[in-house]
């Protein structure tokens, strides 16, 4: 089976070349283990069935015995032996050898069962599902960094080879490794929907070991997928769980499911930018509802891709989720993370892209054509903001934005007279 290159490739040699161990953090099925594999020169699968008791029950004794192994060492799904984590730490400390070990887990590290955050000795590398790239669906004729690092970077005339139906279809699909491997288009599609069952029926409560309602669970990710890629408050979302009459939902009950399904990496909301250019009560800060791949909110609603085809404005939410994916991905050797821009004059940006230098992208995401004045306007109007702040409070500047984009479902890539990139989708890479 050949194996799929993944932007977190480098970064995870180069974390093991500096640290003692990385954690590979992400939803489950994102290829966390195959990328690990490729640098692991032995692997301990601690969901073996034919030895998984028997590793439970070393990890408690004596969990140094695990840790025998060539170097580097993969801890696949670490987490069902939380002890684990100090004996790798302990190893660490005593090998003063980088490059030690690789852990992988689909859910967050719980604090309570470990004593030592791991500080300088384990390093985190956090994964999503694969971008249009990644899949070999994007032609990567645009490079996201070098339109960061090059100011006479030439996009015009870059070109996508997808079609928005073809774009309905990936998301529809997911960037899941193994959807890619399935036999058909309708096996491939499968995957997504088994994905949110397992979560729903099991995961939801074998994180923890808390038992938690699937069918309340499925309920509050269906509001979640209702509302996706919106500010919509958490009143309205309980409001939408509760309508039907056929669940009780107090608002605790609410916060810890919803809590668990950010341990799982299921849900990835995303904060508000708040620039001092309006007054606070301007700028909107409520998080924006987003899932960590497009296909789950397509899943929970039930929507094949003949469907969102003829409900193009509910696909263009789902496309911003795509863009959240994919943007992501291409800037994780960069330590980015992602925010929004919305006040009270709806003027936005729909995704803010920081870099770790202070670098950073105001982004559109707009399907269609007809849409890119307005994508454009908006972001040429927050940088004036930007600019007329500037103008007035010399003292504490706010750097203005290094790059203006538009990310569209279209087909040719270019550069405005004004500035502002339009750029597709299917034609970007890192």
């Amino acid at each position: 089976m050949s194996y799929y290159k993944r932007t977190a490739d480098a970064l995870l040699q180069d974390l093991l070349d500096a640290f003692g161990a990385v954690l590979i953090e992400g939803p489950k099925w994102c290829g966390k283990t195959t990328t690990a594999s490729q640098l692991a020169n032995s692997i301990l699968r601690m969901q073996d069935p034919s030895m998984r008791e028997e590793y439970l029950a070393t990890a408690k004794t004596k969990p140094s015995i695990l840790l025998k192994g060539n170097t580097p060492r993969l801890i696949d799904e670490w987490q069902d032996a939380p002890m684990l984590w100090d004996a790798i730490r302990t190893t660490v400390d005593d090998r003063q050898i980088p490059g030690q070990f690789i852990l992988t887990g689909s859910n967050a590290v719980d604090k309570s069962q470990i004593h030592h955050s791991g500080a300088g000795r384990i390093a985190r590398l956090r994964m999503l599902p694969m971008s249009l790239w990644e899949s070999q669906e994007s032609t990567g004729e645009v490079s996201l960094k070098e339109l960061f690092n090059n100011p006479d970077y030439d996009i015009d005339g870059k070109m996508s080879k997808m079609t928005v139906e073809d774009l309905i279809f990936a998301a529809s699909r997911g960037g899941w490794p193994a959807s890619l491997l399935a036999r058909t288009p309708k096996a491939q599609l499968l995957v997504a929907k088994n994905y949110v069952q397992t979560i729903c029926s099991d995961d939801i409560s074998g994180i923890d070991g808390r038992k938690r309602d699937a069918k309340l669970t499925s309920m509050i990710l269906r509001a979640y997928a209702r509302n996706v890629s919106t500010l919509v408050k958490k009143k309205s979302l309980l409001d939408d769980v509760t309508s039907s009459g056929e669940v009780s939902c107090h608002v605790d009950t609410f916060d810890d499911y919803v809590a668990a399904l950010e341990k799982l990496f299921v849900i990835q909301n995303i904060s508000a930018w708040c620039p001092a250019i309006r007054s606070k009560t301007a700028i909107r800060s409520s998080v924006k509802r987003c899932f960590c791949d497009p296909s789950i909110p397509i899943a929970l609603l039930g929507l094949s891709p003949e469907a969102l085809s003829m409900q193009l404005r509910t696909f263009g939410f789902i496309f911003e989720q795509m863009c959240i994916r994919d943007l992501k991905a291409y800037t994780i050797d960069l330590n980015s993370h992602v925010s929004y821009y919305h006040d009270r004059y709806d003027l936005e940006a729909d995704i803010v892209l920081h870099l770790e230098d202070g670098r950073f992208a105001l982004i559109e995401c707009k399907l269609g054509s007809s849409e890119i004045d307005e994508g454009a306007k908006h972001l040429l109007e927050l940088k004036r903001l930007i600019q007329e702040h500037n103008k007035t409070e010399k003292q504490v500047p706010l750097r203005e934005p290094d790059l203006l984009i538009v990310m569209t479902g279209g087909s040719m890539a270019y550069t405005r007279p004004d500035g502002v990139k339009v750029i597709p989708l299917a034609c970007l890479k890192d």
